[in-house]
């Protein structure tokens, strides 16, 4: 049984600084893509709830940086699920460049959601939809 969800990507010369590696805000980037990629392939009844009234706003977000990348670099970022609570969830994401020799992790982040419904002017905690609850059962 798979254990995270996997997105692949692979570095452009937009992503990267004057020095020539990833500037720091793409990883966050990679994280929200991530989350986007995985509604679209394993919840998509939550993508028709986010035309409705449901809305996922991001809590938090964070990232430790242990080798840095550069354009055109190959990488998998694989989202888990660390906890799932009433009205929240925390995914984590594990980035990992891919290498001639295997796979280097090259950082290691988390991101925390909160499920709100409501108009913009009165949106409220909402319970997790349970399509996105069972949709994530599988990478815990």
């Amino acid at each position: 049984m798979e254990k995270y969800y996997e997105y692949r990507h692979t570095v452009g010369f937009e992503e990267t600084n004057m020095v020539g590696n990833v500037y720091y805000v793409n990883y966050l980037r990679w994280q929200g893509r991530c989350r986007e990629m995985f509604l679209k392939d394993r919840a998509p009844a939550v993508l028709e709830d986010l035309q409705q009234d449901l809305k996922l706003f991001t809590l938090k977000v964070d990232c430790e940086f242990f080798a840095e990348l550069t354009a055109f670099d190959e990488l998998f970022i694989r989202m888990r699920l660390t906890e799932l609570a009433q009205t929240q969830v925390q995914f984590g994401f594990d980035y990992v460049r891919l290498d001639e020799g295997g796979e280097t992790l090259v950082a290691r982040g988390n991101q925390r959601v909160a499920c709100m419904r409501g108009p913009n002017t009165r949106t409220t905690p909402a319970r997790v939809p349970e399509a996105l609850a069972k949709a994530l059962q599988p990478y815990t």
